[in-house]
């Protein structure tokens, strides 16, 4: 069978990723990054790394509905609030997964595609920061590092506690002194991590030449490299080289069938990369400005302003999805059986959603708010567009045994694994 034949009648599958479908990637700058990847030098109190919520053992994920930054211990499920440094709320959104974020077509991220690449702003990207974004960065991918650092929750910490979120409060972003050149001054200060940059960086000299965007490039070309994901079973499929069998092949022609899934989940990375109102529950604080009462998420409205985008959210990629619970942009759902199942028919499921399914660590805020507020749940509900579809128990175990072909183990492994130990000295998360 060639890839994008014809399957099991009128089955059509996307066409096998290629090598020209990602960007190049250099060793020196990925190897490199593999260690500002995983080293809490990044954050402003020096506790929380990249690796802390995207990690390999959660999918590159953290495995929690919404994870913890600043002011917690411990990793994945296990990851607790520091009762003697409490956050002020958990991570508004679901930790995403990385794979294939190298790939030529992922030209928007985060959940509402809050960045972009867009040829017609400076430095060919459209992000919150507008004007006072940094200019110099390789790929979308490498901005996209700019922001967890500057987040209080994520990795900047409070403004009491710490130059970076200081900085991050007043309004110092960039130029001397602004948040990312006090971390680009913390790297540059450990002469191993200079010497790296000279040796991987053609126009860095000195520890005075080291910036931020620098810093960003080599994070990014560490995950391109890392969480490339085109080995799983079914690339095979798509390369002509096997066929599915049993429930697997019944769950693919389920998935590009009836169901409805290749609709938004399409393509090779299974996505189309745009935005859809699912009607999926929304928990924890939203996404609203810390001065605001609200709590709920608008999802791409937050980006556009536009009202038809309310409670719309990227479509994402299902590679290695398996692997990334908890699912939805809030993490609402524990299960990848239990997400499909309520997907399936959104309005009806959000009116009996029941938090407990739910991966939270002990915090004393109100995670419910948003679903005990009616008028914001039939906001939500009235979203919805998609027509329900009827799926028996037996169609959703057949579409997790397709969609358990879409893990690849060379991806879940990595090609440069964790490191024992970091140029800084600080704990690796593991």
């Amino acid at each position: 069978m060639l890839a994008g034949a014809v399957w099991a009648a009128e089955t059509v599958l996307p066409p096998a990723i290629t090598d020209a479908d990602y960007a190049p990637v250099d060793p020196a700058q990925a190897e490199l990054g593999q260690l500002l990847f995983y080293d809490p030098i990044l954050s402003g109190s020096d506790q929380v790394a990249c690796a802390t919520c995207h990690h390999p053992k959660f999918g590159t994920g953290d495995g929690l509905s919404l994870g913890l930054g600043d002011g917690a211990t411990g990793l994945g499920p296990d990851r607790r609030a520091d009762p003697d440094n409490l956050p002020e709320q958990r991570i508004p959104r679901n930790a995403p997964a990385l794979f294939n974020l190298g790939a030529h077509e992922f030209t928007t991220l985060f959940h509402d595609g809050r960045i972009a690449v867009d040829e017609s702003r400076p430095g060919g990207l459209r992000t919150p920061l507008a004007e006072d974004m940094a200019s110099g960065f390789a790929s979308l991918l490498s901005a996209q590092t700019m922001f967890p650092v500057l987040s209080p929750d994520e990795m900047a910490g409070h403004y009491q506690e710490n130059p970076i979120a200081l900085a991050v409060r007043q309004g110092r972003l960039t130029g001397p002194g602004g948040a990312w050149d006090l971390i680009s001054r913390k790297v540059a200060g450990v002469p191993a991590y200079t010497d790296m940059f000279i040796a991987a960086f053609d126009d860095i000299e000195t520890a005075d030449d080291i910036g931020f965007t620098d810093i960003s490039d080599a994070v990014a070309a560490f995950m391109a490299l890392e969480w490339r994901s085109d080995t799983a079973p079914f690339d095979a499929v798509l390369r002509g080289e096997a066929r599915l069998t049993g429930a697997a092949q019944q769950g693919m022609e389920l998935f590009y069938g009836a169901a409805g899934c290749a609709d938004c989940h399409s393509g090779p990375f299974l996505t189309d990369h745009d935005f859809h109102a699912m009607g999926v529950p929304q928990i924890g604080p939203g996404k609203g400005a810390r001065f605001e009462t609200r709590y709920d998420d608008r999802g791409r409205a937050e980006v556009t302003g536009n009202p038809d985008d309310l409670y719309a959210f990227r479509t994402p990629s299902l590679r290695n999805i398996a692997l990334t619970a908890p699912y939805g942009h809030a993490g609402s759902h524990a299960t990848l059986a239990g997400f499909i199942a309520d997907h399936a028919d959104p309005v009806a499921a959000l009116a009996r959603y029941d938090l407990g399914q739910a991966a939270l660590p002990d915090l004393p805020v109100a995670d419910a708010r948003a679903l005990e507020d009616t008028a914001q749940v039939n906001a939500i509900a009235a979203a919805v567009t998609a027509a329900p579809v009827a799926l028996s128990d037996a169609d959703i175990a057949a579409l997790v045994a397709f969609l358990d072909t879409l893990t690849d183990p060379v991806a879940i492994d990595g090609r440069l694994g964790v490191p024992d130990s970091v140029p800084s000295g600080l704990p690796v998360p593991d």
